[in-house]
């Protein structure tokens, strides 16, 4: 080969190496931006609180234990179903927020929260002192009592007294068993309160004759006792109101104005009271303080 053909051959190559490296160097960059322009957008994520937060990931995830009927709970099918869903469906259309369901564990809840696996609790959650300080509440969104109910016709509960003795059933970690713990009758009637897993095993417990009557939310033992061939009855004592709220996390009091502003909206234009009266057989919906 000539030597100015050599020369051309050896400079045409030359050209093509540094534009090959100039393309590497090129997606080098173009990865490496776009992984600070993700790192960025994870990063902003990460510092966005509240409502701001919600909206920007256009959905709010809800917490649930998706086995307490009536509230939050599978169907046949396999799918969530409840009048929890319901409302929280509805309020997601109102807000323009996509709603995530996230069943977890009951007792991991404020772990679930503050991680931000989930952004509230929303599944009959009772109100309490201790829920007070922990949580950012909603306003209280549906009236209900701790009640106690029996399949014994000769069993009959009138006051604090006439739990003497009788043995009773509940669900471990519940509101119901917050609630007798904290009345004054409880180191009387400690001894004859079994805890199970859940209430199908305290109903199951009371019909094969291991106790005498369940202490539960009015709201899931009216539910359950609606499908039952041989009904439970009301006892005339209970434990007193039970009214649930939504769990946000500490500090986000925006997301909760936005859930009540939403509540409140639903019961204006009369869904909520559809939604109720599909579950309960009637209106019990509330929006107070």
């Amino acid at each position: 080969m000539k030597k100015s053909l050599m020369k051309k051959f050896l400079l045409a190559l030359s050209l093509l190496l540094a534009v090959g490296l100039l393309a590497a160097c090129g997606s080098d960059n173009n990865n490496a931006n776009n992984a600070n322009n993700a790192a960025n957008n994870q990063q902003q994520q990460e510092e966005l609180t509240g409502w701001a937060y919600i909206e920007n990931k256009g959905e709010l995830i809800i917490g649930l234990d998706d086995a307490f009927a009536p509230m939050g709970f599978r169907d046949e099918q396999g799918e969530l179903v409840g009048f929890d869903i319901d409302l929280a469906n509805a309020v997601g259309e109102y807000l323009g927020i996509n709603i995530v369901f996230q069943p977890i564990e009951w007792t991991a809840k404020d772990m679930e929260l503050s991680s931000k696996r989930i952004d509230c609790i929303w599944n009959g959650m009772s109100v309490t002192p201790e829920r007070i300080e922990a949580y950012s509440l909603t306003k209280k969104y549906l009236n209900n009592k701790i009640v106690i109910m029996t399949m014994d016709p000769e069993l009959k509960i009138a006051s604090a007294g006439d739990l003497a003795g009788v043995t009773l059933a509940t669900q471990g970690g519940s509101s119901a068993l917050e609630a007798m713990q904290a009345n004054e009758v409880w180191p009387d009637i400690e001894a004859n309160v079994t805890e199970y897993a859940n209430y199908d095993e305290a109903i199951l417990a009371m019909q094969g004759g291991r106790v005498q009557a369940i202490v539960v939310d009015q709201v899931l033992g009216e539910y359950k006792n609606a499908n039952m061939e041989t009904k439970m009855t009301v006892c005339d004592f209970d434990f007193g109101d039970d009214l649930y709220a939504i769990g946000c996390r500490k500090g986000e009091t925006d997301v909760a104005d936005k859930i009540n502003e939403a509540i409140q909206a639903l019961i204006d234009n009369g869904q909520a009271a559809e939604i109720s009266n599909k579950w309960f057989g009637t209106n019990i919906v509330i929006l107070q303080d």
